[in-house]
């Protein structure tokens, strides 16, 4: 019981983990494109 409970609980966290390097990484071509748009808006 103790076991499944653990592993349960384990790959809960690494499916947070990986959803949360998706939104990061989102997050940060989000703030990229906007950069760029900035730049060009500039020039």
């Amino acid at each position: 019981m103790m076991r499944k409970t653990l592993l349960a609980a384990t790959l809960a966290a690494l499916t947070m983990t990986a959803t949360a390097c998706n939104t990061v990484k989102g997050l940060g071509e989000d703030i990229k494109s906007v950069g760029e748009a900035g730049e060009k808006a500039i020039d």
